[in-house]
């Protein structure tokens, strides 16, 4: 993306060929998310009722905004610095002026070339719900050494009702030093939401871009399923690494509380514990199991299962490829089957893949099967994963053909075993028959990059344009309030993202401008533009309009 040649401010040139945003990171919105129950909630309902708050759009939408997903995201979420700025603001009688404040990012991450946005939605929650109970800020009185109580008296009237957010949409791919949020207020208070924002937005959309870069790798038929939870860093990590993975293209969560909170699919089937802890089929005591269609029983399923074993023993194509199966698998499989007829998963790596998992699960689809029911499929999650696949690919069509039943080919194999981008890849390169991937550690953990890097700059205080300077040129901030524009080319992608000074006249489609970036002169480039989009949008205008 570059900038306007006349006064550039950034660009780096794009290509959204590769990357389809509107396909692979549909905006999510929490709508099912529930109430922190908080004991700031009644101030929060009293402010909110008055019409503090506004929509999208930035008008008022007359209801009240729920509080951030995390109850702990309050304005003590905060480094101590800027309580210690907000005091020095205070008592310079500088508290009031009007500041803008750019958040963005300087470098895209996993040395890739696009961010997902993400976080938004959590940072309005916060504007809506900010304010201070006494407690809090008796906390803050005790941490501010000769703090004056009059000071006291301002924090407790502090709310964001004279503060404005602009912010490009929530999902959006975004490239470096572009801001994804424009924050205009009076300076002390927008002091005060630096490092909330900063902690809302830098994870959400680190994890949201590795999500969509797994989804890039993995191709738009595969699913993907978000299996992080246990491997998180804690709780709040848990839930965030659901929503934003959801958000970056991810199609289900094994996370229960995530799947409750914001209506993502859940997916799950059963662990190693469970085939493990069966010893025989003589542990399996209700044997009946009704057809699907409920017009009969079977009173033993289990020697139902047995028989179809023995069918696909005397299979031809399949006769030497196992002999005995593990027994204790066996009634694993058949008392899952009991319990889940109607979507019937099972992991087949316990003990042998070949010959005991796939053979074991077979027998009980292909007992579910008489019974009117569709075995979903299985799990692998050890060993190697492309030549597993592809053998247990083969198994299941062999059935299909020798006995006669439709479909069975088509059971769906799911991959687990720590994958990441990289693994995924590999697997593509070797060939594999596996239809989902269920990816856990190296995506909610972000393990190939810690962290996204999102900085929070003043570049404007009373009309007029501040800038911090650097021997570092990356850390040189871009000066004044801006605006942002996306152009579009003759075949609807975009080119690239400019910025401007805000009383510049916006790109015009047809006309052609030169862009150019702020630092490397040999990086610039006329483009004409066939459509112009602005990116920052207003989410948040606090009393006016």
């Amino acid at each position: 993306m570059y900038i306007r040649g006349s006064r550039g401010i950034h660009g780096i040139v794009f290509e959204t060929k590769e990357f389809n945003t509107e396909e692979t990171c549909p905006l999510f919105s929490s709508t099912h998310a529930q109430s922190p129950k908080s004991r700031r909630k009644k101030k929060r309902e009293q402010g909110l009722m008055e019409g503090k708050e506004n929509g999208p759009d930035g008008k008022k939408p007359g209801r009240v905004i729920d509080g951030p997903t995390n109850p702990m995201v309050t304005p003590l979420l905060n480094d101590l610095y800027q309580f210690t700025m907000a005091y020095a603001y205070w008592k310079a009688g500088k508290q009031s002026e009007r500041s803008v404040f750019d958040l963005y990012f300087r470098k895209n991450p996993f040395g890739g070339e696009y961010t997902i946005f993400a976080g938004l939605e959590e940072c309005i929650k916060f504007l809506a719900n900010f304010n201070l109970t006494d407690e809090e800020i008796d906390f803050v009185r005790d941490s501010l050494p000769g703090c004056e109580e009059a000071f006291c008296d301002y924090l407790r009237g502090l709310d964001c009702s004279d503060v404005e957010v602009y912010a490009i949409p929530e999902g959006s791919v975004v490239f470096p030093k572009v801001p994804l949020l424009r924050i205009e207020g009076p300076v002390a208070v927008v002091q005060l939401l630096e490092t909330p924002f900063l902690n809302l937005i830098n994870y959400a959309s680190l994890v949201a871009t590795n999500a969509a870069r797994h989804r890039f790798v993995a191709g738009k038929s595969k699913l993907l399923l978000e299996f992080g939870a246990r491997r998180a860093q804690g709780p709040d990590g848990a839930i965030s690494a659901s929503k934003y993975c959801y958000l970056g293209g991810f199609d289900a969560t094994s996370n229960v509380a995530a799947g409750k909170l914001f209506g993502i699919p859940l997916r799950g089937t059963h662990s190693h514990a469970f085939v493990s802890s069966f010893m025989s089929l003589d542990e399996i005591v209700d044997k009946a199991l009704r057809s699907s269609d409920g017009k009969s029983t079977c009173e033993d399923f289990v020697s139902l299962v047995q028989t179809c074993l023995t069918k696909i023993q005397n299979s031809s194509s399949l006769h030497g490829v196992f002999s005995e199966t593990n027994q204790s698998e066996l009634a694993a499989f058949t008392s899952y089957a009991l319990a889940f007829p109607s979507s019937f998963l099972a992991l087949v790596d316990t003990y042998d893949v070949m010959k005991s998992g796939i053979p074991n699960f077979c027998a009980v689809a292909l007992a579910l099967n008489e019974l009117g029911y569709k075995a979903v499929g299985i799990r692998l999650d050890s060993g190697d994963l492309a030549y597993q696949s592809t053998e247990a690919r083969k198994f299941f069509c062999a059935i299909e053909r020798e006995l006669n039943v439709p479909d069975f080919g088509k059971m769906i194999i799911t991959a687990s075993n720590d994958l990441n981008e990289e693994t995924v890849d590999a697997l593509n390169k070797q060939g594999h028959e596996v239809d989902a991937f269920g990816i856990g550690t190296n995506l909610v953990t972000c393990y190939a990059q810690a962290a996204l890097g999102c900085v929070f700059k003043l570049v404007e205080i009373n009309n007029q344009p501040r800038i911090k300077l650097s021997e570092d040129v990356t850390k040189v901030s871009i000066p004044c309030k801006k605006r942002t524009y996306r152009l579009f080319g003759k075949e609807g992608y975009p080119l690239v993202d400019i910025m401007t000074g805000e009383n510049e006249p916006p790109p015009k489609v047809g006309e052609r401008l030169l862009c150019r970036h702020p630092f490397n002169e040999s990086k610039r480039a006329y483009v004409v533009p066939q459509r112009v989009e602005e990116l920052l949008k207003c989410y948040w205008r606090g009393n006016a309009g």
